[in-house]
């Protein structure tokens, strides 16, 4: 035999009888299993691909991401998987007759829950479920045949009806993902292969003959109507053609053209009437086009292209086919573009999502120029600190009378105060030798400040301060909280007095260090003699310190906190306001002086990270719509890891007077904290939630929304017994961590103090 003998013996055939479909066996089935052994005896397989162990180890750490089994633990679970199966017998056997190979898969249900696994959460599973009872027909395999490719592999649609009568050549192969061996195959069974190869399972018909009029009909609702049309072909006749039937049957058409990324979507599913190809062909039908010679198709073919703004190189090409080049140029660049615009419009009009008919443009050359670059700024994680820091004076103990400087540095000590977000809801108006406190009108009522509690809490520890750092001056000072009724913004109104011998207090000193601790600690127990003197502390001050030491219970207040902090994401409100809270670069926190420098929460690169995605509601709508956001509650479960008790401030009363007297009571506690050498981070946001769901009728929380604080408020009661008479103050864990490197900023006293007329008359 001579080598052309040999050669013609081996060939392939080169038409539509080409193998394309794989032959599925199933050996759980008998009669299945029979005709798979058959297949191996005969000698039909060339090679045999089982992975099918890796595959269910991958299946079932996929379905459980925080499971770190090791190799044992790993095959034992895919052993109980198997039920005591043999693995040979497991899934389906898929043989791929054009290439003789076979291959072992997972059962279906399986097999395109992990092939689809990380398709989340950019399509959830649900969407990925609706997506698979959809029918996608494809007219023109060039550009179309990479984007039924991209379609199967994203799992946009399950069936696919495939049509082109043209043969792969090797000119082709410049764009085309086909290798030369399959030159002079039909592109259908060309596509159809690659798809099959990417999931065995698919249903996938083809028309290797192309669209006719004969067949347009059952290419288009043969065996169930399609749900999407992508129309790539080059023949004007068909289409329009296809278009008309795809409208009088209600069909969306989407094409690429290959040319500036354009996309048309034409919705005739919601327009019945549309004209076809936005009515650019000027009322010609397909009938029309079908006497029409090469030449005569020409100015419609430009329209439709966009004769006023085709591709710099599109012209030259037009003008040359025919003369030096054989038909119209495509690089693999732009069907790869139109692969990836066909499949996610596709995907997002199938499930819903895009519903206008329009022309659209992803035109690589204008959006990536010269000139077109975007400015990107590095973010800037460096802290911010305190250019020229102010030290903390106090009044000159042999002035008389107290005076505007005096009032100055008591007012500056005030500020130093804690407040919700270092929002600083203060204002200060001095009248002679008497300071009103007053509530900023500026500042936005919150959720999280529920009938201004937070706001009179802040104020009351500003007067605690005030108060301390006049009696380290020698001058008394007493203090009226609401003095007018009539104006509610007026909390607190301070006069002074002096008060030659009285004693120096002791907290005074600390009212400088006292800050905001974030830091990790020890964990180590907290000290009973500690323990004792903070909630002395509380007691003093006509307060009750509630602490949790042991671990189990810190633990299950950690998973509380954690599930509070995932509430306070995944609210769109309470997301807002946390984020009105956060300063993210050291300008704006210089500009503002208020608000929570990011540089201070003390996060890794990682960490940081992940709060600047969580920045815009937009990335978190969705996480919240799936039900996720569960490492959301990590942070919170971590700090409470590494701390050594978690405290409840609580005091008698509900109203606006017991949080005044609170706040007070907290900053002596704080600075008693302070000088114990204990850090303090609070934890609040909970505790006024609850408030809110209990007093206020949850105002302002969704149905869902309240159903989580009204659980998360049974299981912190069953850590910390709340009293229906008592307002909780403040929630804090306590750490034996070394201070923070970086401090909040507070406003200037010039912006929060000013100066007016004589006091008015008590009772005025």
């Amino acid at each position: 035999m001579n080598l052309e003998a040999h050669l013609d013996a081996l060939a392939q055939p080169a038409d539509g009888t080409a193998p394309w479909r794989p032959e599925l066996y199933a050996p759980a089935d008998p009669e299945q299993r029979l005709a798979l052994m058959e297949l191996l005896e005969r000698g039909a397989v060339a090679s045999a691909h089982d992975t099918l162990a890796e595959q269910l180890a991958e299946l079932l750490t996929t379905r459980r991401p925080g499971w770190r089994p090791d190799s044992d633990e790993l095959a034992s679970a895919v052993a109980d998987h198997l039920g005591g199966g043999r693995p040979a017998e497991y899934g389906t056997w898929a043989w791929y007759p054009w290439s003789r190979q076979l291959v072992h898969v997972l059962p279906p249900a399986e097999y395109r829950e992990l092939r689809q696994s990380r398709n989340r959460y950019k399509i959830t599973a649900e969407e990925q479920s609706l997506l698979a009872r959809k029918t996608v027909a494809v007219l023109g395999l060039s550009v179309g045949a990479a984007s039924a490719v991209t379609l199967a592999q994203e799992g946009v649609g399950s069936r696919f009806r495939l049509a082109d009568f043209d043969r792969l050549s090797l000119s082709n192969i410049n764009r085309l993902r086909a290798s030369a061996a399959e030159i002079g195959l039909t592109k259908v069974v060309i596509a159809a292969r690659q798809m099959y190869e990417i999931d065995p399972y698919l249903d996938i018909a083809v028309w290797p003959e192309g669209l006719t009029e004969e067949n347009t009909d059952t290419f288009l609702v043969g065996g169930g109507r399609t749900d999407l049309l992508v129309e790539e072909c080059d023949d004007m006749y068909l289409k329009v053609h296809a278009r008309e039937r795809a409208r009088a049957l209600g069909i969306p058409v989407l094409m690429e053209a290959n040319e500036r990324g354009m996309l048309d979507v034409e919705r005739f599913d919601r327009e019945p009437d549309r004209p076809l190809l936005h009515g650019l062909l000027n009322g010609v039908a397909a009938a029309g086009f079908k006497a029409m010679s090469t030449r005569e198709k020409l100015p419609y073919l430009l329209r439709i292209l966009g004769e006023d703004e085709l591709s710099e190189r599109l012209v030259p090409s037009l003008v040359e086919v025919g003369k030096t080049i054989s038909s119209w140029p495509q690089l693999a660049s732009g069907v790869a573009l139109g692969a990836a615009l066909v499949t996610d419009t596709a995907r997002r009009l199938l499930l819903g999502r895009f519903t206008a008919s329009g022309r659209y443009f992803v035109d690589l050359d204008e959006l990536i120029r010269d000139g077109a670059q975007t400015l990107v700024t590095a973010p800037t994680l460096d802290p911010t600190p305190e250019a020229t820091p102010t030290p903390l004076l106090l009044p000159d103990a042999g002035s008389a009378p107290l005076g505007e400087e005096g009032i100055r540095r008591l007012v500056a000590h005030g500020i130093q105060a804690p407040s919700g977000g270092n929002s600083q809801p203060w204002q200060f108006v001095a009248r002679g030798e008497a300071v009103d406190c007053r509530i900023d009108p500026a500042q936005p009522q919150t959720l999280l400040d529920f009938e201004r509690c937070a706001t009179h809490l802040a104020i009351g520890a500003a007067v605690e301060n005030i108060h301390l750092a006049a009696q380290a001056s020698g001058w008394a000072c007493d203090a009226q909280t609401f003095p007018t009724p009539a104006d509610p913004d007026l909390v607190c109104r301070l006069t002074f007095s002096r008060a030659a011998h009285a004693p120096r207090p002791a907290l005074f000193d600390w009212v400088e260090h006292r800050t905001t601790n974030r830091n990790p600690g020890p964990a180590r127990p907290l000290d009973e003699a500690h323990a004792a003197a903070l909630a002395d502390c509380a007691a003093e001050s006509g307060a009750r310190l509630h602490l949790v030491t042991d671990r189990a219970q810190l633990d299950a207040m950690g998973r509380i906190l954690g599930a509070g902090d995932r509430l306070r994401m995944l609210s769109s409100q309470l997301h807002r306001e946390l984020m009105d809270e956060l300063r993210w670069d050291p300008e704006e926190t210089r500009r503002t002086r208020d608000g929570i420098d990011v540089a201070t929460l003390g996060l890794d690169d990682v960490d940081l990270a992940g709060v600047r995605l969580a920045r815009h509601w937009s990335n978190l709508a969705f996480i919240r719509r799936i039900g996720g956001g569960e490492a959301f509650e990590e942070g919170a479960g971590k700090a409470i890891a590494a701390s050594s008790a978690i405290g409840c401030l609580t005091i008698p009363g509900t109203g606006p007077q017991a949080f005044v007297d609170g706040g007070r009571a907290l900053q002596r506690l704080w600075l008693t904290a302070t000088s114990l050498g204990l850090g303090l981070q609070p934890h609040t946001s909970l505790l006024y939630l609850f408030a809110r769901a209990e007093r206020g009728n949850a105002a302002g929380l969704d149905a869902a929304e309240t159903e989580t604080v009204h659980a998360l408020r049974t299981r912190f009661t069953a850590v910390i017994p709340a009293k229906p008479d008592e307002s909780e103050l403040m929630l804090f864990r306590l750490s034996y961590a070394p201070p923070p490197a970086i401090r909040s900023l507070r406003r200037t006293v010039d912006s929060v103090l000013r100066f007016a007329g004589p006091p008015p008359r008590s009772g005025a």
